[in-house]
């Protein structure tokens, strides 16, 4: 790779700090497997002037999905349960699904564990857009208000009252993004007999080394955390939401293990995790997965019809959906430099993975600013680095 361009990126961080967009921000490039750019620009707490490092532990949010769909393919490759499982034979309250049209209960077909890792079984996010929405957002507004109280909810019992919550659409027939990964995280509870945490910890962390990665935060670690911020004109503005239920502040014990956003992370401790899938399900003597499941886990798995839902969203042009991860299929259409049969996903505060089969690449970010995902940054620093192969 051309390191003298990759220094650009260098210069783009910088830039983003200076200009009040982002506090602070760090960048991982990997090659073969060898470092070819690490960068960091900025603030993990900007009132106490705490840099932001290698070693900063940020909250993943929804790049906690692909972790999730790994430890689904631990147990599918076990032969723990079949992807055309109903849920409800993990998850009895989802037992009775159904839809409502013009004001009527519709009894609708059984949610399949491939509708819940394809975004495809009707259950959403919160929102104002159908019953289904208003009825989950009022569920993560009482799992918010209980967070400090001495009966916080549990993963299970969230994931109990969401299936009582009317479904969105007829499982199986439309692609819409929502809380599937946070099921998917009490079924595997359900399947393997443990707690979803002590699951992760065991058969992918553990193994793979990642000592900084969880659903909490050591006392001795607290330190390390990024603060959460959002731009204003004044610059960056310290938030203390604890948004989709996930802790902004740590220090009580989580009672609530997200599989959708939960994680918290290093990007040396994420590298680990990358680098394990583009080495086919191995790292360092560890072997999480099989190099099939790999390539199933890294497959595009959603139907034409399907794919109309993620064509709404401009930051996936160019990609399909599968196993909780992007995949690009079409790189002319992607809103930027990039290779077919790349993957990955990002998170609601700005954490960004992506891994390049065809060029053994990883490329990692991490900020934490409210509202971002895929950001114009991110882009640039993309094309950077994907201009940088050819030299």
């Amino acid at each position: 790779m051309n390191t003298k361009r990759l220094g650009e990126i260098q210069r783009i961080m910088e830039d983003t700090v200076r200009s009040g967009f982002l506090a602070g921000m760090n960048v991982l490039v990997i090659k073969d497997g060898k470092e070819q750019f690490y960068g960091e620009a900025g603030y993990a707490d900007v009132e106490n002037k705490v840099p932001f490092k290698r070693d900063t532990i940020c909250r993943l949010y929804s790049m906690s999905k692909p972790v999730t769909a790994v430890a689904a393919m631990i147990l599918l490759e076990e032969g723990k349960f079949d992807l055309i499982d109903p849920i409800s034979k993990y998850l009895p309250t989802f037992g009775n699904p159904y839809i409502i049209e013009d004001g009527r209960v519709i009894p609708t077909n059984q949610i399949t564990i491939r509708d819940l890792l394809n975004m495809t079984s009707g259950i959403t996010y919160g929102g104002e857009n159908c019953a289904t929405e208003v009825r989950t957002d009022r569920l993560l507004a009482e799992l918010v208000g209980k967070l400090d109280s001495e009966n916080p909810m549990t993963t299970r019992e969230f994931i109990d009252k969401l299936g009582e919550i009317p479904l969105a659409f007829k499982p199986g027939t439309v692609w819409n993004y929502g809380l599937s990964a946070d099921v998917m995280g009490a079924l595997i509870e359900s399947a393997s007999g443990m707690k979803f945490g002590e699951f992760l910890e065991e058969r992918i962390f553990k193994p793979l080394g990642m000592k900084d990665t969880g659903f909490d935060v050591a006392p001795e670690n607290l330190s390390r955390v990024s603060k959460v911020y959002e731009e204003t004109k004044d610059g960056p503005r310290e938030v203390f939401d604890s948004h989709l239920g996930i802790r902004n502040k740590f220090g009580k014990k989580v009672t609530f293990e997200s599989g959708g956003a939960g994680l918290v992370s290093t990007i040396d401790d994420y590298a680990k995790f990358n680098q394990m899938l583009l080495n086919k399900g191995e790292l360092n003597g560890a072997r999480i997965l099989s190099p099939k499941t790999v390539e199933f886990l890294t497959t595009a798995h959603i139907t034409d019809a399907q794919q109309a839902g993620v064509d709404k969203w401009e930051s996936l042009a160019g990609h399909t959906y599968g196993n909780y991860m992007r995949i690009c299929n079409k790189p002319e259409l992607a809103n930027g430099l990039g290779t077919k049969g790349e993957y990955g996903w990002d998170g609601w505060l700005g954490a960004y993975m992506a891994n390049d089969p065809e060029n053994n690449l990883t490329i990692l970010m991490m900020y934490q600013r409210i509202n971002s995902g895929t950001m114009p940054v991110t882009r640039k620093i993309r094309n950077v680095v994907f201009a940088s192969l050819d030299d």
